[in-house]
C-alpha cells in the first residue's frame, strides 16, 4: 500500500491531468482524499485537474468542428445520445456547459455536439473555463474535506469485501437505466 501511494504522489499529477481530459471525476475525487492525507497538494490538484478538463472539451469542440464528416460517421451508432445532448443544449441553454461535467455519459458528447453546430467557440470556451473552474473547486474540496470519512469507510469496506463491489454494481446499474430512459425519451 506503501508503494501506491509513493507512486500516486509522485505520477499523481500526470495521472490527473491525463484523466482529466475525458472527465476527472475519479481522479480528482482520489486527488482531493490524498491531499487531505497530506500526500498531494490540494491547489495544485484543483488546477492540474481544472486545465485538463477545460483542454479536453475544447479539443473534443475542435475536432467535432473541423471533421465534421468523420465524427458524424462514428456518432451513427449513437445518434440517440447526441439527440440527448442536443435536446439538453435547446433546453437548458448555456447551463448545459456546467451540467454535463457532472453527468457521466454525456460530459464528452456536449461539446461534441456542440462542435458540429454553429455555436460561437469563443464563446463556449469561456464557458467551458468558468465550469471546469466550478467543477473542479467543488469535486476538489469536498473530495478533501470528506477525505477522513471516505478513508474510514474503505477502511470498513477492507474489512468487509463483498460490500464495495456489491455497490460498484447498483451504482454502474443505477447510472445505465437513468441514461437509458433519459436517451429513450
Amino acid at each position: 500500500m506503501q508503494e501506491i501511494l509513493n507512486n500516486l504522489t509522485t505520477y499523481g499529477y500526470i495521472i490527473l491531468f491525463l484523466y482529466s481530459l475525458g472527465g476527472g471525476f475519479f481522479a480528482l475525487a482520489a486527488a482531493g482524499v490524498l491531499s487531505s492525507m497530506g500526500r498531494m497538494d490540494l491547489a495544485l490538484s484543483v488546477a492540474v485537474a481544472l486545465a485538463g478538463n477545460f483542454l479536453g472539451d475544447e479539443m473534443l469542440l475542435l475536432f467535432a468542428r473541423y471533421n465534421k464528416e468523420a465524427v458524424k460517421e462514428y456518432l451513427k451508432k449513437h445518434r440517440r445520445k447526441l439527440a440527448y445532448a442536443h435536446l439538453l443544449m435547446k433546453k437548458y441553454g448555456t447551463w448545459v456547459i456546467f451540467i454535463q461535467k457532472y453527468i457521466y455519459g454525456v460530459k464528452t458528447l456536449v461539446p461534441i455536439a456542440i462542435g458540429l453546430t454553429r455555436y460561437d467557440a469563443v464563446k463556449f470556451a469561456w464557458l467551458n473555463l468558468l465550469a471546469a473552474a466550478v467543477w473542479a473547486v467543488t469535486i476538489g474540496v469536498a473530495s478533501y474535506l470528506g477525505g477522513k470519512t471516505i478513508l474510514a469507510m474503505l477502511e470498513w469496506a477492507k474489512m468487509h469485501p463483498w460490500f464495495l463491489p456489491g455497490v460498484g454494481v447498483l451504482v454502474i446499474a443505477a447510472i445505465a437505466l437513468g441514461i437509458a430512459k433519459a436517451v429513450k425519451k
